[in-house]
């Protein structure tokens, strides 16, 4: 996926309905769907310790992600008070990420890791596929908490028919703008 078929959350930036560029859904119940994950990038360095390769995960930055290609509404529901329930999923997601972000760096601060392979060449290349592993279980321990989340919001605001629980997620979501 290109980068010009993903927004990356900020708070500069609201999405649109001309974001929505996958074909409505008439299996489900949702007039519209907002594809959203979280996406990482880090650096991984080496060092020999013994006859040991051990790495150590460094600059570790997590970023929210709507796919415009995997989102879509249905044409005959777009309306105003939708798209903001669109947004505060893109919103909820960048809230989970900023409360999280920290634990997740934590878990892989000041920490080395033993890595696999016959040789140091083979240790120092696998210590990139490794660190990605483990970094990705994280994320998915926070995609798991998006989810759930997303569950909620959904129920609480009906989908964003219930107008006044609607407003207080909205409320909430406009101090991280």
């Amino acid at each position: 996926m290109s980068e010009k078929d993903l927004v990356v959350w900020s708070k500069d930036r609201l999405l649109s309905w001309s974001d929505f560029k996958a074909e409505s859904n008439p299996a489900v119940y949702e007039d519209s769907h907002s594809y959203i994950r979280y996406h990482y990038t880090w650096t991984v360095n080496s060092e020999k310790m013994g006859r040991e390769i051990l790495f150590y995960i460094e600059d570790l930055q997590i970023h929210v992600h709507f796919h415009k290609l995997l989102s879509w509404v249905r044409e005959s529901e777009i309306t105003d008070s939708l798209l903001l329930h669109e947004q505060g999923h893109f919103d909820l997601a960048e809230k989970i990420r900023h409360e999280n972000v920290q634990k997740i760096i934590d878990v892989f601060y000041d920490k080395k890791f033993a890595t696999r392979g016959q040789n140091e060449e083979q240790r120092k290349q696998n210590a990139k596929e490794d660190s990605g592993i483990l970094i990705s279980q994280e994320v998915e321990k926070l995609e798991k908490i998006l989810s759930q989340k997303r569950k909620e919001y959904d129920s609480l605001t009906e989908y964003g028919n219930n107008q006044s629980e609607q407003q207080k997620f909205n409320q909430a979501f406009a101090a991280i703008h």
